[in-house]
């Protein structure tokens, strides 16, 4: 299917796309509304900086451990099953949430949602590779995250509104019906082994990872999104709670201010997909990108000088009333640039992962390999803001994370044209 990037032109044209995209939405959704969980659990538990750094690093560590002999396993086994099993321990995962007591409660059911985060996005994205037309991976993939940025877009509007209007619980059993739906789909529609599946005698998993991080484009890759990963998970983890627990933003309302950010990705990444397609010189997507994450990021802190900068706006829906300040429009303008930031980025950076794996028919251990570099910045990053924000104050611990964006891009673009002029020896695997 080499048409139209639009996601949903691939979604009517193909139901094994619509069954991946299926997945991809259940596990985008899920995210985000947890996310703003999150903010509700600090709140109510009164953690501090590092405590809440452990809700992204208790996710982030057990992914660590597992992505590189899970995609290892992905390349040689029947990835529907894989599929199959995230949806399961995502249901289990909601079940967990709606029973939290306390912070280390909700530590530990990340842990567990860290597994089921893994399965799902690393299975389906190499299916989505695998299965995709060679001269179009760009666009299925960009066109893949498209779904799951416009699951994440409901998930910060639905499942803010619910965890604003309802019991938690509730917002839970609504995850856990969509989730249910994409198990059904992925049951119908997507083939068994989808992708084809590689020997186990061709190569060991151990022989495939060093062959993949001898290439210097990979290698560049893996470090950038090392550090990179830092400034990130602290926005992901730390702007909600900076918004719930600074200026007392409800529920609802952080919802708008994350679906700033997934609205621009929704729209603007299947686009980019097709155009990286279409340009090439796809490490250039990845720094430009970057950089603007990285201004994104630096925004955030204005948010406590326009809070009682500008005058206050109070807007009713659904029968609720709620009051926007300064420190919303500018957190929702910041999200949005982040958005907008991410479409540049991602389509470039999984289907060079996606180039690479295929010169040893590995494409799930290379993109084991794009996920643990960012788990490893994900494990640390968290605490480490954390820590800025107990000792120092949140304005300079997003001030950190934005330094982080830039430092890694400056790294990457110096270490991808030091790999240009290294020449790249053809792949030997299996000889």
């Amino acid at each position: 299917m080499s048409g139209s990037g639009n996601a949903l032109g691939l979604l009517a044209r193909d139901r094994e796309f619509a069954a991946l995209a299926g997945s991809a939405f259940a596990r985008a959704q899920a995210y985000s509304t947890i996310l703003i969980a999150l903010a509700l659990y600090a709140e109510r538990f009164g953690t501090t900086g590092t405590i809440e750094g452990l809700f992204g690093t208790a996710f982030a560590i057990v992914q660590l451990l597992i992505v590189l002999p899970l995609g290892r396993k992905v390349d040689t086994g029947n990835a529907k099953y894989f599929l199959l099993v995230g949806l399961a321990i995502n249901v289990v995962v909601f079940v967990g949430f709606a029973l939290v007591s306390n912070a280390v409660d909700v530590i530990l059911v990340r842990v567990v949602q860290g597994v089921g985060a893994s399965m799902l996005w690393i299975t389906g994205s190499t299916v989505v590779g695998e299965i995709s037309p060679e001269d179009a991976s760009g666009r299925w993939l960009g066109s893949y995250n498209q779904v799951g940025a416009f699951s994440s877009l409901a998930g910060d509007l639905v499942g803010g509104y619910l965890l604003y209007a309802y019991d938690m619980w509730i917002a839970y059993a609504v995850l856990s019906a969509v989730t249910v739906g994409a198990f059904v789909l992925v049951l119908l529609y997507l083939r068994d082994n989808p992708g084809g599946k590689t020997d186990p005698e061709e190569a060991s998993g151990r022989e495939t990872l060093e062959a993949l991080f001898d290439r210097p484009l990979i290698r560049s890759l893996v470090f950038f999104r090392l550090a990179f990963s830092v400034g990130k998970m602290a926005v992901i983890i730390f702007l909600p709670i900076y918004a719930r627990t600074e200026f007392g933003i409800s529920a609802f309302a952080i919802g708008w201010i994350l679906a700033g950010g997934k609205l621009t990705k929704s729209i603007v990444q299947g686009y980019m997909g097709d155009l990286t397609d279409r340009v090439g010189r796809k490490p250039s997507f990845v720094a430009v990108g970057a950089l603007v994450y990285g201004l994104g990021t630096a925004l955030i802190p204005l948010a406590l000088y326009a809070e009682g900068a500008i005058a206050p706006v109070t807007l009713s829906a659904v029968g609720r009333s709620v009051e926007l300040g300064g420190a919303f429009f500018t957190l929702f303008a910041a999200y949005g640039v982040l958005g907008i930031a991410d479409s540049i980025r991602l389509p470039a950076s999984m289907a060079l992962f996606v180039e690479e794996g295929e010169q040893f028919d590995s494409v799930a251990s290379s993109m084991s390999l794009r996920s643990i570099s960012w788990k490893i910045g994900q494990v640390v990053g968290p605490v480490f803001v954390g820590v800025v924000k107990d000792y120092i104050s949140t304005e300079v611990a997003f001030l950190t994370a934005a330094g982080f964006i830039v430092v890694a891009t400056g790294v990457f673009v110096v270490s991808y044209r030091s790999a240009r002029a290294t020449p790249t020896a053809e792949p030997t695997l299996g000889d």
